[in-house]
């Protein structure tokens, strides 16, 4: 089997051994060839079970750094000040700024800082973000322009009005030309939001339309922004099996599919703007599951939606199990999140978030941070294993009984969905939930009589073993400067925003793009004020139980 000259240029290690850079098993037989073509495939062509992209990881030909590094790592404390100083941390070294935002509890459920009960909560666990100008503050310094800056934010039930907020602090910034090439992501995945969390903010029709809105008014405004990322991280943190992850997951991109279709937008404009996000673990499922969703992914788009090469490609994010982190021995989840970073560059993540060892504690200290960065580092650049060849662990017999196993599985849960009349015919049965719950009472019943083994829990355990790792905690007057702040915006903007507010309310019940009118909206009112609004307009989500 000769190697296609675009992968041929042979590359060698620190200490001089050559190599191919797409290494290629040595067949002579057309059907074996054939079969291999068809069942591995190579890099960067369909299915896409071994990548995406031909040439992901390595090192450029000219020896010259890679364009893009993988690493993203996420942030998210205090003030947008704080956050700030967290990310221009993490991305010192970086030629590339990769900057992934947590949200705090009251922004994720589309409160303010000044909303009754939640002082609490500000800034803990995430950034607070009320305005437009808490955007413009959470990005200083980083030129949103660049081709080499992107952004990533995890909130769903407010994401159209966060995400409104970063067009305009951008704008703000850098013109209105900066729409065509800001890039990045919003999570803004509703249907994960009902079927493994809670943090939905409108019935979830109203909250579909929003999003879709919010979809439609970005393919054809922000050509290099991805308006969703579907998150399949989320499904497995809530107690999902890996099956389960990938199958509700890909079920959710494609009714996502479905009506981004019957918007009347075609197939091959939306679907290269989707992103998935994926968890990666421990379990012996990680090894392939990437891969195989990415198969599923390119057959569907193609055979189904009648896509084209773009369309078909699955590109993803991937962070460590946050559910494998353990307190108990806790630096023992360095080890644990250096794997679940190994397997997912095995199955060729476009990105990659590494879990600090002290989550379980805190919101990441700034040591446990350079820690999970330098992990990437070493895996990526110090390790030969990525730089000097493309497939290098693909293919293997162990590899490929367990993509088979995952695929008859995946393709099960699909039948049971399609049975119960579609993604949102199983929601309503509660399906996807339930099994959910399921499988984490199975998987907390598993540590507890010790047949999922935990090193330093239920096993090796040392009694003696009292290190604890120092709290990041968020102080009374951070908290106090938050509130502060967000009272003074809506009493500078207090006439401007009631007819802001009335405008947009007109929007939503004239059936126009709410985004598009999101977008001026902000300047003026507060997160917790529109969210108040369009729930007067359209209602309250009510959780299921």
């Amino acid at each position: 089997m000769e190697r296609d000259s675009e992968f041929d240029p042979a590359g060698g290690d620190a200490t001089g051994i050559s190599l191919p850079r797409l290494p290629l098993p040595e067949l002579d037989e057309p059907g074996a060839i054939a079969r291999y073509l068809c069942g591995e495939g190579l890099p960067g062509e369909f299915p896409f079970l071994s990548s995406a992209y031909p040439e992901m990881y390595l090192d450029p030909e000219d020896g010259s750094k890679p364009q893009e590094e993988p690493t993203r790592l996420f942030a998210g404390l205090g003030t947008a000040e704080e956050t700030n100083a967290r990310f221009h941390l993490l991305t010192k070294s970086q030629k590339s700024h990769r900057l992934s935002t947590a949200f705090d509890g009251p922004t994720l459920y589309g409160m303010d800082s000044d909303a009754d009960g939640v002082f609490g909560k500000i800034g803990e666990g995430g950034v607070a973000v009320d305005t437009v100008e808490d955007m413009e503050r959470l990005f200083d310094g980083f030129d949103l322009s660049d081709p080499q800056t992107s952004v990533s934010m995890t909130i769903n039930g407010p994401a159209p009005t966060i995400m409104a907020m970063y067009v305009a602090a951008a704008k703000r910034r850098f013109g209105p030309n900066v729409e065509k090439v800001l890039r990045g992501t919003v999570q803004a995945d509703i249907l994960k939001e009902v079927q493994g969390q809670n943090e939905v903010l409108f019935p979830v029709a109203s909250s579909l339309r929003f999003l879709l809105d919010m979809m439609e008014y970005s393919v054809s405004h922000f050509p290099k922004w991805y308006p969703i990322s579907i998150s399949g991280y989320h499904i497995s943190q809530a107690g999902a099996t890996p099956v389960q992850q990938a199958a509700y997951t890909l079920s959710n991109g494609f009714s996502y599919a479905d009506m981004m279709r019957e918007q009347g937008v075609a197939v091959d404009v939306f679907a290269p703007r989707l992103s998935f996000f994926f968890d990666c673990g421990v379990d012996v499922e990680f090894i392939a599951l990437s891969r195989v969703c990415r198969k599923i992914w390119a057959i569907g788009m193609r055979e189904v939606f009648g896509g084209d090469n773009r369309s078909q490609l699955l590109k993803m994010h991937t962070q460590t199990s946050g559910r494998s982190l353990v307190s108990a021995e806790f630096k023992n989840n360095l080890t644990r999140t250096a794997l679940e970073m190994m397997m997912a560059y095995m199955n060729a993540t476009n990105s990659c978030h590494s879990n600090s060892a002290d989550e379980p504690f805190t919101t990441p200290s700034e040591e446990y941070v350079k820690l999970a960065s330098h992990g990437q580092s070493i895996l990526l650049e110090e390790s030969g294993l990525f730089r000097h060849m493309m497939n290098g662990l693909s293919g293997s017999p162990g590899m490929k009984a367990v993509e088979r196993a995952v695929e008859s599985e995946i393709l099960k849960e699909f039948a049971e969905i399609e049975r119960l009349g579609g993604v949102l015919g199983a929601m309503e049965h509660r399906y996807q939930r339930s099994q959910i719950q399921a499988a984490s009472y199975r998987y907390e019943q598993q540590i507890l009589s010790g047949e999922r083994r935990v090193i330093g829990l239920n096993r090796y355990a040392d009694s003696n073993d009292a290190e604890l790792p120092s709290v990041v905690r968020v102080t009374d007057a951070v908290k106090l400067k938050q509130l502060e702040r967000v009272r003074a915006f809506k009493m500078k903007n207090k006439e401007a925003a009631a007819e802001a507010l009335d405008g947009l309310s007109q929007v939503v019940e004239n059936g126009g793009n709410v985004f598009a009118q999101l977008v001026e909206t902000v300047e003026v009112c507060s997160l917790g004020q529109i969210t108040e609004r369009l729930q007067r307009d359209v209602g309250i989500f009510r959780p299921m139980i």
